[in-house]
């Protein structure tokens, strides 16, 4: 299964960005195989608004299921529940640590945002 992972950096040990829409990278990673691919999110990241739906917008097309983030604004949120994506936040570490927690049923998915729109 896909997941994806926002990140500090362009590799599984670069740490997790807490923010999703304004995070440097997205990293998409299948669980099955560990194999990833990395999203540079410099457009949405500086982008006066909507960087979190168009940040959904592009897991979208990658077919991922899970999204694993520290934060999630309402736009964004709405977005990924449109899409079937769900959302696990208060992603910490490193992107490997946030796979294995994961992996290990540790995440709970949101039910909603957890922070207003522009964080």
């Amino acid at each position: 299964m896909k997941i994806a992972v926002t990140s500090k950096g362009q590799d599984l040990n670069a740490e997790v960005d807490p923010r999703f829409g304004r995070a440097a990278y997205i990293i998409i990673v299948d669980t099955d195989t560990l194999k990833f691919e990395v999203i540079d999110n410099a457009l949405n990241k500086d982008s006066f608004k909507g960087a979190g739906i168009q940040a959904a917008a592009s897991i979208c097309d990658k077919e991922v299921k899970v999204l694993l983030t520290g934060f999630c604004g309402p736009n964004a949120f709405k977005t990924l529940e449109a899409a079937d994506i769900k959302v696990g936040n208060d992603a910490a570490g490193t992107v490997q640590n946030a796979i294995d927690q994961y992996t290990a049923g540790k995440f709970e998915f949101a039910a909603a945002a957890n922070v207003d729109g522009h964080w």
